[in-house]
């Protein structure tokens, strides 16, 4: 990666800053939401209806969340291939910042919901853009490097959300509660002036602009045709199945932590406020553990990929997704080793991602890429939205629903074995034109 120019660094970093914003604008609401979600219906926080409640609406809200995304997706994959890689980069950035800014002037579920759906047009459509963008102004030799590093933001992402919500809920504003998540969400706009930035500094691929001048425009059609249909078929599921793992365990991963801190509580006899910033404090611990080992996990899929293949890759982590989540949620732990536990779910479920900025972008052509990779990695979230909303429908049930319906969601992975005969082979293919 050394003997990258400067310019390749600086669309790498552009690229890098505009997923993990993304990732960060979009689960801003996974950490408020035991506060948000009772406080604009009007019930306790932290009571047995507000534990109810938050788990009923988080997994609404990540449903529509992803159905947004889906479409943002579909759509600015196909605007890439029409405006070019940086415009569209801009744009979605725009979109997703002050969606989520929105949210912080939400007076009612209905309009927040509303705000959520604008954000995720843009936090869907980055990812094309940005993936596409990398692929093509990379040298083949640094392709897969370059791709596991683009996706290296997102756990970043993840970690700054969680630092935004310790301290704005866990210190500053901890003893007012029903106001500290509109702050929370008002951090996303920092992506807009990150906008900006990237505007300045990053100009279209020589390779889309060739392209674009000598081409027809892209249909997303074509995507069905004979030509592309078993590449389509391919990125698609190998996305699918990651995206309904991730969604179906990650979304939960605040109100898991909620529950289990909680009881504890409870049991120590801790105060409202002691007990308030024992939520945050292990909150901060679960997503840290899942972010650390997805951060580990997808810088493994570099050596994975090259030696032993994209196919084997997939397996190997889609089997260790399935196993751990099954021992963490199957087996009787104590509270904090579940906890810990999320090291190893992060390592597979959320590592296994770091190939896909590499691997789709390697199916399509050119004049296809952005469409073709937006499609692959968006569409399935559309099927993934059933995830979280069965999810988190089934978990306000009961206290130890939660825990219960997660165990079920480590059988996901091995769907991901099942596929694996459709899946094609992309190692020492160069990146087509």
């Amino acid at each position: 990666m050394l003997s990258l120019t400067r310019y390749q660094w600086a669309v790498l970093f552009a690229a890098w800053l505009g997923w993990g914003f993304d990732i960060f604008d979009g689960l801003l609401f996974n950490y408020v939401a035991p506060n948000c979600v009772p406080t604009l219906l009007g019930i306790g926080i932290g009571s047995a209806a507000a534990r109810h409640a938050t788990l009923f609406w988080t997994g609404l809200l990540t449903s529509l969340l992803l159905l947004g995304w889906a479409t943002g997706g579909v759509l600015f994959g196909w605007v890439a291939d029409r405006i070019g890689r940086t415009r569209t980069l801009l744009l979605t950035m725009l979109v997703y910042a002050l969606g989520t800014a929105a949210c912080a002037f939400a007076p009612n579920i209905w309009v927040l919901m509303a705000f959520r759906l604008i954000a995720s047009l843009g936090i869907g459509g980055e990812w094309a853009a940005g993936a596409a963008m990398v692929a093509e102004v990379m040298p083949e030799n640094k392709r897969v490097t370059a791709g596991a590093l683009l996706y290296t933001s997102a756990p970043m992402g993840l970690f700054l959300a969680t630092f935004v919500n310790l301290q704005v809920a866990g210190h500053w504003f901890r003893d007012v509660p029903e106001l500290s998540w509109r702050y929370v969400f008002l951090f996303g706009l920092i992506p807009a002036a990150v906008a900006f930035i990237v505007r300045l500094f990053v100009r279209e691929p020589e390779r889309w602009q060739k392209v674009a001048q000598s081409t027809i425009p892209p249909r997303i059609a074509e995507l069905f045709s004979p030509q592309y249909r078993a590449l389509t078929l391919s990125g698609f599921l190998m996305a699918f199945v990651a995206l309904l793992a991730w969604w179906s365990s990650n979304a939960f991963i605040p109100v898991v932590a909620t529950g289990l801190a909680q009881t504890a509580a409870k049991a120590q006899g801790l105060d409202k406020s002691a007990t308030l910033g024992l939520v945050e404090h292990w909150k901060f611990v679960a997503t840290c553990c899942f972010n650390l080992g997805g951060l580990l996990g997808t810088l493994l899929t570099i050596p994975a990929a090259k030696y032993l293949g994209r196919k084997p890759m997939f397996a190997i982590y889609y089997a260790v997704s399935a196993a751990s989540i099954l021992v963490t949620f199957g087996l009787d732990l104590p509270a904090e080793i579940r906890l810990y536990m999320y090291f190893i779910i992060g390592l597979s479920v959320f590592g296994v991602f770091g190939s896909f900025t590499y691997y789709l972008p390697e199916l399509f052509p050119t004049r296809l890429r952005g469409t073709g990779t937006g499609f692959c990695y968006n569409i399935g979230r559309v099927f993934a939205a059933a995830g979280p909303f069965l999810v988190g429908t089934i978990a306000s049930r009961g206290a130890t629903a939660a825990l219960d319906v997660l165990l079920w969601v480590g059988f996901v992975p091995l769907l991901g074995l099942v596929f694996m005969p459709w899946v094609i082979e992309t190692r020492g293919r160069p990146l087509m034109d």
